[in-house]
């Protein structure tokens, strides 16, 4: 198989919010006041620099008539859980040598509460229809 013939790589979460602006035509000052974040973060988001939150992400979204799942799903990614998981939360609690056992556990279980706290909030949202916060 020749590179050419070699299926194109997936956009990148950022790539496809630029990409997604600029079919929208809007500027990236003008969309960074939409969402209330500055021009230098949304700057580094689209570059791939900086992962932008959950509320951030939503706030994207719905200024580009559209939602999050689908900017995962245009991106390659199933769900918002994937990036989760690579996010290496887990693993830098089990890795940091200062924390105990108990605390290791502790911080562990709270994350996992948090994840599936807002993984529920994203499925109720989707089931309902709803659009998110803005």
């Amino acid at each position: 198989m020749t590179e050419d013939s070699a299926a194109p790589r997936p956009l990148s979460m950022g790539e496809l919010i630029r990409r997604q602006r600029e079919l929208a035509a809007l500027p990236m000052r003008q969309l960074a006041t939409m969402v209330g974040i500055s021009n230098p973060y949304l700057s580094q988001i689209e570059r791939g620099l900086r992962a932008p939150s959950e509320q951030v992400l939503e706030a994207i979204a719905t200024n580009l008539r559209t939602t999050a799942e689908e900017l995962y799903a245009a991106a390659g990614s199933d769900s918002a859980d994937e990036d989760a998981l690579r996010s290496g939360v887990p693993d830098a609690i089990r890795d940091d040598p200062d924390l105990s056992a108990r605390q290791k556990q502790a911080l562990t279980d709270v994350y996992e509460a948090f994840r599936e706290a807002s993984i529920d909030r994203r499925g109720n949202r989707r089931q309902s229809g709803r659009k998110p916060p803005g």
